[in-house]
């Protein structure tokens, strides 16, 4: 832990600099817990800094200053406000909305502290307290937490486990589809005016079943109609046939993974190939999912398709292309929801 700095012991000068290298650093980005650990210093002392340099600037954060106008939103007002926001969610506070929004953090001052605030001064309040709009992980609120643990901490460092001791190798499948009205990123237009993206009226879509190990591995299958067991045995049978290596195959739990045709045909495979499910309503834990988006968003989201051939043409271009990208496959196993997967490496 870091050594508690004796805020009594530094002269103005060094106070002054202190409180505005804090103040800027949770500005940069740092919360106020990292920066409470890095300088050695209270949160409650934070706080005052931050309503000092709201009230006044940074000509406020000047030690042995007096005076100025008392601050509307106080250092107790400000800590409140950002532990209501970083522990609590809206529904605790009886609020409509599941996130928290700038109406919303607005409307809560005005109830709990009787603090009065237009949109814009909210909007600059919350990043002088480093916070930052973000978008949510979303979670199915199916999903079991203490599965998701167990299958971290216990479930699949076993299949590692056994996957070293065969000389075998780790895959993780998963199916989707592209779609031919699928867009991804902005557009330049006039402001107020929503820009319109044309496209052909006639809706498409490809679908396809993939696996990636992390080492860079990635085989993938396109297909017609709804996934079934047949189907599902054709690309475990394609897998095999490239895979010299004892196969971990890492599923959910949809019905077709789990079909008798699929254990019988994995019976016969005499121990080459094993099939592991991922906890329920739990698609973070599986990276390919980030082969999915990288498609759509950088490969698909930003074209005109004309027509399903054009739409196969340009994924099986795509899904090809990450195929000789090794490198960019097994990047996708560090991402923070995956990392679970190679940290015990």
């Amino acid at each position: 832990m870091t050594k508690r700095t004796d805020l009594r012991r530094l002269t103005h000068q060094e106070l002054t600099e202190m409180r505005k290298q804090v103040v800027a650093q949770i500005q940069s980005g740092i919360s106020v817990e990292q920066a409470a650990e890095v300088f050695g210093i209270s949160r409650s002392a934070i706080f005052g800094w931050l309503a000092r340099y709201r009230a006044g600037g940074w000509d406020a954060l000047r030690a042995g200053k007096r005076g100025g106008r008392r601050p509307k939103v106080s250092a107790e007002d400000m800590q409140w406000l950002y532990e209501a926001i970083t522990q609590n969610t809206p529904e605790q506070y009886q609020m409509p909305f599941a996130l928290w929004t700038l109406k919303q953090i607005e409307q809560l001052l005005k109830k709990e502290r009787g603090i009065e605030l237009s949109r814009w001064s909210v909007s600059r309040l919350l990043k002088q307290l480093g916070l930052t709009p973000q978008r949510p992980l979303r979670r199915a609120w199916q999903q079991d937490p203490e599965a998701v643990e167990r299958w971290k901490a216990e479930d699949y460092p076993e299949i590692q486990k056994q996957a070293r001791a065969e000389g075998g190798v780790i895959y993780f499948l998963d199916e989707s589809a592209v779609r031919s009205d699928h867009h991804a990123g902005t557009t330049w237009a006039p402001k107020g005016e929503t820009p319109v993206v044309k496209a052909t009226g006639a809706r498409f879509s490809l679908n396809i079943v993939g696996a990636i190990s992390a080492q860079g591995e990635f085989r993938f299958m396109t297909y017609t109609g709804t996934m079934n067991a047949q189907r599902f045995i054709e690309f475990l049978r394609r897998l095999l046939r490239d895979e010299t290596r004892p196969i971990h195959l890492v599923v959910d739990g949809h019905p077709v993974h789990r079909a008798k045709a699929v254990q019988r045909f994995v019976a016969r495979t005499d121990g080459r190939l094993k099939i592991h499910v991922l906890p329920g309503y739990s698609p973070e834990l599986n990276p390919i999912e980030q082969v999915w988006n990288h498609v759509k968003n950088d490969h698909l989201g930003r074209k005109v398709i004309a027509g399903p051939n054009h739409l196969k043409r340009l994924s099986l271009s795509a899904l090809r292309r990450m195929q000789k990208t090794p490198e960019l496959i097994a990047k996708f196993f560090w991402h923070p929801e995956c990392r679970y997967t190679v940290m015990g490496v």
